[in-house]
């Protein structure tokens, strides 16, 4: 079961859904008026990356998202993260929901990311103290909102999985805020990953972000699926396999 203290998450500000075109990454140079003209700082991150006496965390730049039809990967998968006013199925309620929708192929090789939904809902009682300090959503925020199940529904009807990391919670709540979720098939990224095989130390976002060089801001639903959306992406273990191609065999058993 989901701990109260695993409710802190990433988001992304402007609720609802959005579909961009794929932006060109370009190389960044330091900004600081104290570093010398010139200076790179991802190479210097590799230079202290060779030397073996350090390692680099990169911030996590979540990918540009492009519309479904350009994508040359044909299957498509939804990540969903919910906050909540409490642990109890039956009386708490959602008070936040992102989702991530992402391509990927019949290997279990990730593609692209082509649709995000992130919403906000007002509770039908005040959110709970501690749950306010945990995930930073404060009644304020919420008041009047409701998320959008027309435009959420959009992108999970055509998902053929849905994946959540600890999906034993958050599915109930998915289910019971739309019924398009029950009809789908579901992974767990805790359950059905053998973290610790591929080296890592636990399989708490955090552990599996930072452990995959990776470090991202803020407390939010729809970014702590880009993040785990990268964690899942990137090779992992002695063979250098995705970990989401073993989330993929495992959800296909």
């Amino acid at each position: 079961m989901k701990s109260i203290s695993s409710q802190f998450d990433l988001f992304d500000d402007a609720p609802g859904y959005r579909q961009t075109p794929r932006a060109t990454p370009r190389k960044r140079k330091s900004e600081s008026p104290s570093t010398p003209p010139g200076w790179d700082d991802e190479e210097a991150a590799q230079r202290l990356e060779q030397g073996g006496r350090y390692r680099i965390l990169r911030k996590l730049v979540p990918r540009s998202i492009i519309p479904r039809a350009e994508s040359a990967f044909p299957n498509l998968a939804v990540l969903v993260d919910t906050e909540t006013t409490g642990l109890n199925h039956a009386k708490d309620e959602i008070i936040e929901i992102g989702a991530v929708a992402f391509t990927y192929d019949d290997e279990g090789a990730v593609g692209d990311v082509v649709g995000i939904y992130s919403g906000l809902r007002q509770p039908s009682d005040p959110i709970p103290a501690e749950i306010i300090r945990l995930t930073g959503i404060t009644d304020e925020m919420v008041a009047g909102l409701e998320i959008d199940v027309a435009a959420l529904d959009a992108l999970i009807e055509p998902a053929d999985l849905v994946i959540a990391h600890n999906a034993a919670f958050d599915r109930p709540f998915c289910e019971k805020l739309s019924p398009t979720f029950a009809s789908k098939a579901w992974a767990c990224s805790v359950k059905e990953i053998p973290w610790a095989d591929l080296g890592f130390e636990g399989n708490k976002l955090g552990y599996l972000v930072g452990q995959s060089g990776l470090f991202h801001e803020g407390h939010r639903a729809t970014d702590d699926c880009n993040a785990l959306l990268e964690v899942l992406a990137r090779p992992a273990g002695e063979g250098g396999a995705p970990p989401f191609s073993q989330l993929l065999r495992s959800s296909e058993r």
